[in-house]
């Protein structure tokens, strides 16, 4: 049985640098995403950090990420559509800390008018970690800060304006227990 696993978020897309919602809507890295997801793979194999396997995201950003990843590590990867990030709806390409979507974002239940609520995120990202767990292998997952969000409650307690508050950076790299 995995002890651990890894998490990286996707490197940075012009969405990031414009602080909008991705959410589902599928957006392209920049060159400096790109970039990121090579140094990730870089440091990956000067710190000896051993994984057996990255699983990411079906969206562009995240897949090129975990692409540059293993042409870097030679770690196999493959598509994990669980890991999607979460469709925000109605404030997809919205500002990042709009008022409104800060408000909705601690409703766990709300679908933001087309979307996906914090609850459904959480099902299926907390049953991917489920399987993970028991498989005897070490897992990057390469995905986006929503999905950064959930896999952080998996593992400890979080008030919800801890949850609704919480993101890593791109690239940045984490390590999990179980």
């Amino acid at each position: 049985m995995a002890k651990y696993f890894y998490f990286t978020r996707h490197g940075q897309t012009v969405w990031n640098v414009e602080n909008k919602i991705c959410g589902a809507t599928d957006i392209a890295l920049t060159d400096l995403g790109h970039q990121q997801a090579v140094e990730l793979g870089e440091r990956i194999l000067k710190e000896g950090i051993k994984i057996d396997e990255i699983l990411y995201s079906p969206l562009m950003r995240a897949a090129d990420t975990a692409k540059h990843i293993s042409e870097v590590t030679g770690i196999p990867a493959r598509e994990e559509l669980r890991l999607k990030e979460q469709n925000f709806g109605k404030y997809e390409s919205t500002p990042r800390n709009g008022e409104e979507f800060k408000r909705a974002k601690q409703d766990f239940v709300c679908r933001y008018e087309g979307g996906e609520s914090m609850l459904q995120l959480c099902q299926r990202i907390y049953n991917l970690l489920d399987d993970i767990k028991k498989e005897d292998k070490v897992y990057l997952l390469v995905a986006h800060n929503g999905i950064s969000r959930a896999i952080e409650s998996y593992v400890r307690d979080m008030s919800n304006e801890e949850f609704a508050g919480f993101g890593i950076k791109n690239c940045e790299l984490r390590k999990y227990e179980f």
